[in-house]
């Protein structure tokens, strides 16, 4: 079954009313979107390219509340500001049929970029992080699927540092978000 976000398209907020209303994390998550540079010239033409297309839309899932949000949207809403694709936001907790549509790993896990045509027609995702940090938590989820395990507690602190690590401390990270999507907008 193919899935669609017909009927969502035009039901979100804006990237600036999203960071307007921000009340937690809106210092972190403004930060990093300063922050943002592009580190290669070919991704930004790239992105610009984009304006070429007006069959593109993007919605994200996402929260405030939440650290992949801050990390990773930033440098989504950079990536794409001069794309000419129109982004909209969903806030999972005002969107939980459309979070249902999108799990990860049988998970509510955010941000999920949805890029989908002018239909509503889902052509493709990408989230709630960079393929590498996610895959800590694949690993981390297969061997322990039990939440209320004595030690998932410690064992998931272990992953989520883990997770930080392989963020990195600088902006680094930013450079693998941008060449994901921009693979996955390459192949549609």
């Amino acid at each position: 079954m193919s899935k669609t976000v017909a009927d969502k398209l035009g039901k979100g907020i804006t990237p600036q009313q999203f960071i307007a209303g921000m009340e937690k994390n809106k210092e972190a998550f403004t930060e990093w979107h300063n922050n943002f540079v592009w580190a290669n010239e070919d991704d930004r033409e790239f992105y610009e390219s984009m304006n070429n297309r007006d069959d593109l839309r993007c919605l994200i899932l996402m929260a405030e509340w939440c650290g992949d949000v801050v990390r990773n949207v930033p440098v989504i809403f950079r990536a794409l500001e001069n794309s000419g694709i129109p982004v909209e936001v969903l806030i999972m907790e005002d969107h939980l049929d459309t979070m249902d549509q999108f799990l990860t790993g049988g998970g509510r896990a955010i941000p999920v970029v949805i890029f989908a045509d002018t239909g509503g027609y889902v052509l493709g995702t990408w989230g709630p992080r960079p393929a590498k940090v996610q895959a800590i938590m694949n690993e981390f989820k297969k061997h322990n699927p039990d939440r209320d395990a004595a030690d998932y507690q410690e064992k998931i602190a272990v992953a989520r540092a883990d997770m930080m690590k392989e963020y990195g401390e600088g902006t680094g990270y930013q450079t693998v978000i941008v060449k994901e999507m921009r693979d996955l907008l390459a192949s549609f």
